[in-house]
């Protein structure tokens, strides 16, 4: 289930995952982590977001959506 864009847990990110689901298995990969950085830079427009606690802080999952490369502008 997504989360919505939390400041404060922004504050304490201590790692970034980008899931790219089969649907999207076609985006070269040397695209990916160019995309990747951009959908972490602005987090709060993304589709699916996740906050995963973890001992030291929280993670920033992101699950990639066709929505989010429309956004984009790289549509597959």
């Amino acid at each position: 289930m997504a989360d919505k864009f939390d400041p404060y847990r922004e504050a304490l990110i201590v790692e970034q995952k980008t899931i790219w689901p089969e649907e999207l298995a076609d985006v070269p990969l040397e695209k990916r982590e160019s995309l990747a950085r951009k959908l972490h830079g602005n987090a709060a427009a993304c589709e699916h977001l996740e906050y995963v606690r973890l001992p030291t802080g929280f993670c920033r999952q992101i699950t990639v959506t066709p929505a989010d490369l429309d956004r984009l502008g790289n549509a597959t």
